[in-house]
């Protein structure tokens, strides 16, 4: 789950993202409106957890703006502004659940995973390649029924790949999906973690998933699944193509004797 954090407050900003962090989420942070509608527009991420006093462009500005461009993931408001009709004004706005300041971070993490259990929220279907099974929820991964522990950063690689089963994936694509668009072009950070992916995921199994297209980038796929679907195939062909039996036989005469050429 991919969670972004627009707090202008550092310390603020850097509790809550470590929090949230801890639980196994990947967690961006911007310090501006501006930037955070920028973000929300261009990535994917499964909630925001929005300040209403932001540089740049305000919090309910920014909150009229998605809801407006037809954001649909949960926005939990976490702001100093306690009057009831600034929560009345936020939740009519489009926020999901408002959180004010100064907070219990159990609190917060209990309204966070009580937004993760409401239809169509954060909670995502279990992803499935081969015996490979991702599930979104509890965020574990397991192959062959035993579970893999994997780092946050390796398991959003890995949701991401699944969630494009069968296509060859970019580094450019996976870098900025699980770090952003800060990052050095040059790095090899990618590479790094699909090998750990691989001897996670790969290594005990005869049946390799992760696979590298060169000078391309990385795909996830069952090629043995694959496979046995090509021959299933191959035979369904070969059925049509063999000739009914008996069809060569002669036909009987009425005297008994063969029709045959004289």
């Amino acid at each position: 789950m991919r969670i972004l954090v627009i707090e202008d407050d550092p310390t603020v900003g850097q509790y809550v993202k470590r929090g949230l962090e801890e639980q196994r989420w990947s967690v961006d942070l911007v310090a501006d409106g501006e930037e955070g509608e920028r973000r929300a527009g261009s990535e994917a991420y499964d909630l925001i957890v929005l300040d209403m006093r932001l540089p740049g462009k305000s919090g309910l500005e920014l909150l009229h703006t998605l809801r407006a461009r037809g954001f649909e993931r949960p926005v939990l408001v976490l702001t100093a502004q306690d009057a009831v009709d600034a929560k009345v004004t936020a939740l009519r706005a489009g926020a999901d659940d408002y959180v004010t300041k100064p907070f219990a971070f159990e609190e917060l993490l209990a309204r966070v995973e009580a937004i993760a259990r409401r239809p169509r929220a954060l909670a995502s279907p279990t992803l499935v390649v081969g015996d490979l099974v991702l599930d979104q929820a509890t965020r574990e991964v397991r192959r062959a029924g035993e579970l893999i522990e994997l780092t946050p950063k390796e398991f959003t690689v890995l949701e991401y790949l699944m969630r494009h089963a069968g296509r060859v994936m970019s580094r450019t694509l996976i870098t900025e999906y699980a770090w952003g668009y800060h990052f050095d072009p040059g790095t090899n950070i990618v590479d790094v973690v699909i090998n750990h992916l691989r001897k996670k995921v790969d290594a005990k199994h005869g049946n390799r998933l992760i696979t590298t297209v060169r000078g391309v980038g990385y795909m996830i796929k069952d090629e043995k699944a694959d496979a046995r679907r090509d021959d299933k195939r191959d035979e369904k062909r070969e059925e049509k193509r063999e000739p009914v039996r008996g069809s060569h036989l002669r036909t009987p005469s009425a005297g008994g004797r063969d029709t045959k050429d004289r």
